[in-house]
Order: structure tokens, then sequence, then C-alpha cells
């Protein structure tokens, strides 16, 4: 019998060859996820939730497809998608600029089924610059020059798929939801993170700020990966305001993750 695999949009198609490539089984998780999160709902002072793995689901999927083809020595984790980031691309951090420039991924982004009239999603038209993802990719992008060398070991992705606005259009991130709210997301998410942590066998799992490390240390409790952290570079941080480029380089190199 022919065996299953995944299209572009989520949709089931046979193949003549088994499901087994690493990107096929990302993207098989991704679908999960994207699932399992469409149908929850949040309450005040949340007034809409973007779910970018389903308006830019074809641009994530060219992400897996080209940075997610083999297993990795090391995941970083982010929290979740931020308004002008992966928000806008589909992509985890996906400041536009080094989502095109860097990574040379771009497509068609459509629009979320319900829009905040002060947070619009224009794609890759977006003129804000994500600061996180800016600094985030600018530091692969100065240690390692191409993606295609960052990539060979590493991978990037959020732990949850859902931006969260509230009226005024501000962020509110997972953690500050009420927590019969987080259950269910928490436990989307975390059986995704299991999921990319089993294709991709990583030997080190780097949260990106405080509360990745924490779901990664609560994933991994039974796994043989390695936890890391490094600095979130968000700017909100008045730390990661002072070189934070130069104190994630050193905490990755103080802990062995990189040489």
């Amino acid at each position: 019998m022919p065996s299953t695999g995944v299209r572009l949009d989520g949709t089931i198609r046979s193949l003549d060859v088994p499901m087994n490539s690493v990107s096929d089984r990302l993207v098989a998780a991704a679908v999960r996820l994207r699932h399992d999160v469409d149908d929850l709902r949040f309450s005040a002072p949340v007034t809409h939730v973007y779910n970018p793995l389903d308006y830019a689901w074809d641009v994530h999927c060219d992400y897996i497809s080209n940075y997610g083809r083999n297993r990795k020595r090391v995941v970083f984790l982010g929290m979740n998608p931020g308004p002008f980031g992966m928000a806008q691309t589909g992509v985890p951090f996906g400041e536009v600029a080094a989502v095109t420039s860097w990574l040379k991924i771009g497509g068609t982004v459509r629009q979320p089924e319900s829009e905040h009239p002060k947070r619009p999603v224009d794609g890759f038209s977006c003129a804000r610059s994500e600061v996180s993802g800016r600094r985030l990719w600018g530091l692969f992008r100065a240690r390692f020059v191409t993606a295609v060398r960052f990539f060979e070991e590493h991978y990037v992705v959020n732990y949850c798929p859902l931006a969260f606005l509230e009226d005024s259009g501000r962020n509110r991130t997972p953690n500050k939801l009420p927590v019969h709210e987080t259950a269910p997301v928490y436990a989307a998410c975390d059986r995704h993170l299991q999921a990319v942590i089993d294709i991709l066998e990583p030997e080190w799992v780097v949260g990106i700020g405080v509360f990745a490390e924490k779901r990664l240390r609560r994933v991994t409790v039974s796994r043989s990966q390695n936890v890391g952290k490094m600095l979130h570079p968000s700017p909100a941080s008045p730390k990661a305001n002072r070189d934070w480029s130069g104190q994630a380089e050193k905490q990755l190199i103080d802990q062995g993750i990189w040489g």
C-alpha cells in the first residue's frame, strides 16, 4: 500500500515512498500542532489571536523544507511569535529583512481570519523590524556567514505558534494567560516540542529566555538532551540592550554549546 505524506496545505497525500524524511516528519508535527491550537479560545484582555501556521503556512513549510532536512546538534527554542516577526512571516523570530536576505525565504502570506486593526498582517511588506529577530539571526549570521552553514547543525523553533494581542495592540505572552487557558496550550505545545526533539535528536536544546528554558526542562526530564540557555534578545529586557550578541555568544561558549 502507498504511504502517506503531507501537502503544503496540510492535507494528506499518497506517496510511493514512506514519509520518513526529517522534513516530512517536522511538517506532520506542525500540522498536528496547528490543528491542536486552532480551536482554543481565550478571554480578555486577549481580543485577537494570530496563528501563522494557518495564514503563513506555505512560508512556514518552506522554512522546514529548506532548513529542517537533517538531524541537528543544537535546537534553539523561542517562546511565541512576535507581532512584527513570525506573525508576519511564519518563520520563528521572522524579522522580514533577515528572512528574505539571509534565509532567502519569501512568499504569500494571507490575512488572519480576525485581524487586529492596530496590528495588521502585511507579510513581507511589513515595514517594522522585529528587534529580537534581527538580533538573533544577526548573531548567527556573524558567526556562520551563511544560513546553509548555520543550519547544518542548528535549528530554531518556537514553543507556541500563537500570538496573543490585547485590545490596545499590546502583545501578551503565553505565561501571562490564566492557568485554565494555558493548560491546553501547554499540552499541545509540549507534545509538539517532544516530537521535534525526537525527530531532530539534538545533543543540545537551548531555551532562548527563561520561559523557553523552563519548558525544555519539563519536556526533556526523561530524555538524554543537554539543556542550555541564552539571554532573550527582546529590547524589553534592559540587560539585552547591553551588547546582547556578545553576552549570548559567551553564554553558548561557556556552556560548551559552541566551541
